[in-house]
């Protein structure tokens, strides 16, 4: 159970405590009082999709936007609490009443009610962003930090760096004649090492999928992993995680990892995370890799998995975590906004009818929120350069900004937003007979179920995890989020691209 979140005080802007008068600090309280007290146009009120504990802790949000008022927290500033999902004015939680109602009719009993506990936690901690120390209108982090959250840091660092900290270490050692026995014969073995596609999982290491590390990882943003539906174990599955994000935090810590608990949670079940081949061409860190049971995503590397091992040595009880979306999906991610690369990718539907695996939508509420990246519209000769990456080199250059580790608002760290991973209801799928040809029409009918799925679990969750102030955007009008803010409705919050 997380504690509850501490009321905050906004302090005076020019940071000096001291030297307030009483009389003054009594006409200041008084004024609060009034806020709080009356029914402006601002007031938070619940929706129907928040429970009373959330409620309650709107009121924290309120204190939040008194201290935006005073200019103590930055005007657009990065991770505060006004992005944290949950909390709604008068105009969203009538509009999220609303919708919450439509959805109930149209999919009675397909989908449990959900909290946002990630949401809570991160409102606990915004009391330390909004009385952070500044210079030179930079946030840097309170010294009294607790050392749980600076090992989160940490871990979440060392994660991030990991292509770079292994082939660094990769070319320290080849500058040591002496490991030169055994960097060759290893650099032979990774050429022609099969572990990545022939299905069998050897490397993969369920303690170290455990480790205590990757649950410092998920409590960094914080991250939760959300089940709706039991998966039967005498089945395999295809999960497609949306949306890809820039790194896919989410899908590392809820697939790649057991921080979340995904074998307690979907018991007899073996998940694969998915990632690019040219990831098990890097030295040591394919090995980092497969040790967390990550494959590549290939046809070859699917087909083995999800048709060999298992409960039957046919693959039941195997699962693979595709990020559909892919490299292009990457450079749609930005705060507020939900547009899947989606409409013309059914490779994964394809796999799914030839190996006779269920597909199970994943919808991430939070992971386009962990990074800011430049606007498309707003440079737009960049874009053309990472389009120009994207199709000669098959990976993207995303111009992200994110968080430092010492400050809130410079670095290439991610932001401390809540993740909430849900995973969706699954989706029979018919295994091709041997010599069946592929039926178009059925791919294409699997593929609509799919996506109307996913909309249909954005439309029942949106009103409890979904940003609904400053981030927040109409997405289907192609605009992007602005300091007013405007409310997501309807279906307008998901946009599926081609």
């Amino acid at each position: 159970m997380a504690p509850s979140a501490p009321t905050l005080v906004a302090a005076p802007e020019n940071g000096d405590v001291g030297t307030s008068s009483a009389a003054s600090t009594a006409s200041s309280v008084s004024s609060r009082r009034e806020i709080f007290e009356s029914e402006p146009e601002g007031m938070l009120t619940p929706s129907s999709a928040l429970s009373s504990v959330q409620y309650k802790q709107a009121g924290i949000g309120q204190r939040a936007d008194v201290a935006d008022s005073t200019g103590d927290i930055a005007e657009k500033e990065a991770d505060d609490l006004s992005s944290v999902g949950g909390y709604a004015p008068n105009g969203a939680a009538e509009e999220q009443t609303q919708a919450n109602e439509t959805n109930t009719t149209e999919l009675p009993d397909t989908y449990p009610d959900l909290t946002d506990e990630a949401g809570r936690k991160a409102a606990a901690r915004e009391r330390d962003r909004i009385n952070a120390y500044r210079a030179g209108g930079i946030r840097f982090a309170p010294w009294n930090i607790p050392y749980g959250r600076r090992l989160q840091t940490m871990a979440v660092l060392v994660h991030c760096l990991g292509i770079a900290m292994t082939v660094s270490f990769f070319f320290f050692l080849c500058a040591i004649p002496l490991t030169w026995p055994i960097l060759i014969p290893y650099l032979l073995h990774m050429l022609l090492s099969k572990s990545a596609t022939d299905g069998r999982l050897r490397a993969r290491s369920e303690w170290f999928r455990r480790l205590m590390v990757w649950k410092f990882f998920a409590g960094y943003f914080p991250a939760e992993l959300h089940k709706t539906h039991e998966l039967p174990s005498t089945r395999k599955y295809i999960f497609g995680y949306h949306p890809h994000g820039i790194i896919s935090h989410g899908a590392f810590a809820a697939f790649g990892t057991e921080a979340l608990g995904f074998a307690k949670k979907f018991p007899g079940i073996t998940n694969s995370l998915l990632t690019l081949d040219s990831n098990f061409r890097i030295p040591l860190y394919r090995d980092y890799i497969l040790a967390l049971g990550i494959q590549s995503v290939s046809k070859e590397s699917i087909t083995s998995i999800l048709t060999t091992g298992g409960r039957d040595g046919d693959g039941m009880g195997r699962a693979v975590t595709i990020v559909i979306g892919g490299a292009r999906e990457s450079l749609e991610a930005h705060p507020g906004t939900l547009r899947l690369v989606l409409g013309q990718r059914k490779g994964f539907v394809k796999m799914a009818m030839r190996t006779g695996a269920d597909l199970v939508p994943v919808l991430a509420f939070g992971e386009n929120d962990l990074y800011d990246q430049l606007s498309a519209d707003e440079h737009p000769l960049l874009h053309r350069l990472q389009m120009w990456v994207l199709h000669t080199l098959r990976f993207t250059l995303p111009f992200l900004h994110g968080r430092g580790i010492f400050n809130y608002d410079v670095g290439l760290m991610p932001y401390r937003r809540p993740l909430n991973i849900v995973v969706g209801r699954p989706i029979p799928v018919r295994k091709l007979a041997a010599g069946e040809k592929l039926d178009v029409r059925e791919m294409d009918r699997l593929h609509a179920e799919y996506v109307a799925e996913l909309e249909g679990m954005y439309e029942r969750y949106r009103g409890v995890f979904v940003r609904t102030r400053r981030e927040s955007v109409a997405v289907g009008s192609g605009q992007d989020g602005d300091a007013g803010g405007h409310e997501m409705g309807g279906n307008a919050g998901l946009e599926i691209l081609d």
